[in-house]
């Protein structure tokens, strides 16, 4: 009777550590969502792949993890290597975030008619972002795009050195809440707004005291590709 019993403990536990383990890895429908925190180096994210990570790993974190997430993030030609387009790394759609709002159901209503305001632009744990009417100011949005997702041409910096630097530079940022210093479509883009800058004590344009001092804190947007 007593080896009957301890049987069926033993048994239950792992059932239960099983449940548990499908718990922390089940995939709770999010799609989209605003990275919580940064890199904590401003601009520098490790390049495409360490920024991917991050959305990997903000994702898992957050009962997410079983899609593929990639940062939604232009490149410019360089060394060789042609440029990435933003819209061409992040699938098809539809994107939810976290409460399950559709904020896009494809690439073309994403750089058109979307749904992405200040309250469906949730990070991964379905939190609000501090906005402009907010302290700290945190609705700027790295993407190093142009209003259709696309690398920003030219011979100045937009990406930062393609997201590899604190230093000079600078980065072309979105709004997430969709408002700035004035009533014009730049003020309201989510993805092309305005270039970072160096600030007036002279931090460099692609380090985190500067993202700060625009109305960010580094963060950016993560897309689930499949």
């Amino acid at each position: 009777m007593k080896a009957t019993t301890r049987y069926c403990l033993i048994a239950s536990t792992g059932l239960a550590l099983a449940a548990c383990a499908g718990m922390g890895s089940k995939d709770d429908g999010t799609s989209f969502f605003v990275t919580s925190t940064g890199s904590g180096k401003g601009a520098d994210l490790g390049g495409l792949a360490g920024a991917d990570r991050h959305c990997q790993s903000l994702a898992q974190g957050s009962g997410a993890g079983g899609k593929t997430w990639h940062a939604y993030l232009s490149t410019t030609d360089s060394g060789g290597y042609p440029g990435v387009n933003a819209r061409d790394r992040i699938g098809r759609g539809p994107w939810r975030n976290a409460k399950g709002a559709v904020v896009a159901s494809s690439i073309d209503q994403l750089h058109g008619a979307n749904n992405l305001t200040k309250e469906t632009t949730l990070d991964e744990k379905g939190q609000l972002v501090n906005g402009r009417t907010e302290k700290p100011n945190m609705h700027d949005m790295l993407t190093g795009s142009t209003p259709d997702g696309r690398a920003i041409v030219g011979s100045g910096d937009s990406t930062c050195s393609n997201w590899t630097t604190s230093g000079v530079g600078a980065a072309m940022l979105g709004h997430h809440d969709r408002q700035g210093l004035r009533d014009d479509d730049a003020s309201k883009s989510w993805n092309s707004s305005h270039l970072s800058r160096p600030t007036k004590e002279g931090a460099p344009g692609c380090s985190q005291v500067a993202l700060q001092g625009t109305g960010g804190n580094g963060l950016f947007y993560c897309f689930a590709v499949n």
